[in-house]
């Protein structure tokens, strides 16, 4: 089936917060808490968006580094984006088609939630279609991604753009679906090391669009 595409949104409101990571600490941590404190402040700035704009929507997130952070090493934009799609899908029921990171040198970030806009697709990008069967929780569904990326090569060192489309069904949560499928194409993006297969350089994404559509 074809793939709808979405437009970028513009970017939304400043935030007075720090975006947070994904953190996997105990409950009561110091970084579960500032976790907290973000998503939190992110829900306040998203509803009144969320309660007035109709189906299909966009989320879109802008990360403000700090100058001296080094902007393509860690600060993976998957994991600012799945707590906060989570999040704000759980406490209003609003499901997103369309999410958005990006990453700058910037003192400010940027939040927003507008209509997901439907556009042609952008002949400029490469692209891969694969077909998975595997469970994501499994190293035979990152295996069956690696194994359909071909003719292609690792991407000179440089920030990339990398945009996902999964068709799902009607009941899966497709933001399980974002690490594990970007864990998978080192063949495009690199290794930390030789013999690390699920561990891309993914902290050189400096644009990242995930975006879903259900089987028919």
């Amino acid at each position: 089936m074809d793939m709808p595409m979405y437009a970028i949104p513009q970017p939304g409101k400043q935030l007075g917060l720090q975006p947070r990571l994904a953190d996997w600490d105990a409950a009561g941590h110091p970084s579960q808490i500032r976790l907290e404190k973000f998503l939190s402040g992110a829900e306040k700035v998203c509803r009144p968006q969320l309660d007035q704009l109709a189906d299909p929507l966009a989320l879109r997130l802008d990360v403000g580094l700090a100058g001296t952070t080094p902007l393509l090493d860690q600060h993976d934009l998957d994991n600012y984006l799945f707590p906060l799609s989570t999040r704000l899908t759980r406490a209003t029921g609003r499901a997103f088609v369309s999410v958005w990171g990006i990453k700058r040198h910037s003192p400010n970030s940027r939040l927003g939630v507008t209509a997901a806009i439907h556009v042609q697709a952008d002949s400029r990008y490469q692209v891969f279609v694969v077909r998975t069967t595997a469970s994501s929780g499994t190293t035979a569904f990152k295996q069956q991604i690696d194994q359909q990326v071909t003719g292609t090569h690792v991407f000179p060192d440089g920030p990339l753009q990398l945009h996902i489309g999964f068709v799902v069904g009607p009941r899966r949560h497709w933001p399980n679906l974002w690490k594990p499928t970007i864990d998978a194409p080192s063949k495009i993006l690199g290794r930390t090391a030789p013999n690390r297969p699920w561990h891309p350089l993914d902290g050189r994404i400096d644009a990242a669009r995930v975006q879903h559509t259900h089987r028919p």
